[in-house]
């Protein structure tokens, strides 16, 4: 029961929590998921996907082979989107439920429910799924531009930690299992919210999470997996560096990257 409870609780929250909170949020059904990838390598897919995706995915297509690793100001330029994502987010979502205001320690720590393993969901869970759905729909808008084709979002990874291989899992292919009552197979899956890479998301340069603290001011934490999960203990950010082999990086709103 312990371990049934840990899944339950953990399966989303693996890479798809909002930051500081450890609630699941809502995917963010952005436009380079399964469908996009597949359009970029097979164009025929394009057809029926929608006119502003299929741009995107096609605009990827024309330029991934000939993506470099980014240099200190392609860098700097990714920072500073991130940054004005997170700033971005943390406003649109306090001016639409909080009336422009920012919250108090108070209202954060408010317990507005418990989740399936029975841990409780504050106000600042819900705020911060609220704000990682705006922050990674910000994010594509700008890296589609800045970046096409060197970007994933939500990106789910199985990693195997004995022998360190790395595998793909698209969005379709864990609806699956969940559906078929499968979904012991996303235990231990992870789910950076930017990965940024060279044209393939297992050629990764770094990957990048979204935190959003609250009160606001302070650093977001890296989750540690509880027991009975996978990665019993461990950290976030720790299982992205060692399963991508990159810098895994947190971004709040006032910090930027760090």
């Amino acid at each position: 029961m312990r371990h049934t409870a840990a899944l339950l609780g953990w399966l989303l929250l693996c890479g798809c929590q909002s930051a500081g909170s450890g609630q699941p949020r809502r995917e963010y059904r952005q436009a380079l998921d399964s469908g996009t990838n597949a359009c970029r390598t097979n164009p025929a897919y394009c057809a029926v996907m929608p006119t502003r995706i299929r741009a995107t995915a096609q605009a990827g297509a024309s330029v991934a082979g000939a993506l470099k690793v980014m240099d200190a100001a392609a860098r700097g330029r990714l920072h500073d989107i991130l940054k004005k994502c997170a700033n971005l987010a943390n406003e649109e979502v306090n001016l639409r439920l909080l009336d422009g205001k920012t919250p108090t320690a108070q209202q954060c720590e408010e317990q507005v429910g418990t989740d399936a393993a029975g841990r409780p969901i504050t106000r600042a869970m819900q705020w911060g799924q609220e704000k990682h759905v705006v922050a990674l729909r910000c994010v594509q808008e700008h890296l589609s531009v800045e970046r096409p084709g060197g970007f994933s979002l939500e990106q789910r990874y199985g990693y195997d930690m004995r022998t360190g291989a790395l595998r793909l899992i698209t969005r379709a292919q864990a609806e699956a299992w969940l559906r078929s009552g499968q979904a012991g197979q996303l235990l231990g899956t992870l789910i950076p919210d930017v990965v940024i890479h060279l044209g393939d998301p297992l050629r990764p340069e770094a990957s990048y999470d979204f935190k959003f603290p609250c009160p606001i001011g302070k650093q977001g934490v890296w989750r540690k997996y509880p027991k009975g999960h996978p990665w019993e203990d461990r950290l976030q950010g720790e299982m992205y560096e060692e399963a991508l082999g990159v810098d895994a990086f947190r971004v709040s709103p006032i910090l930027g990257v760090y």
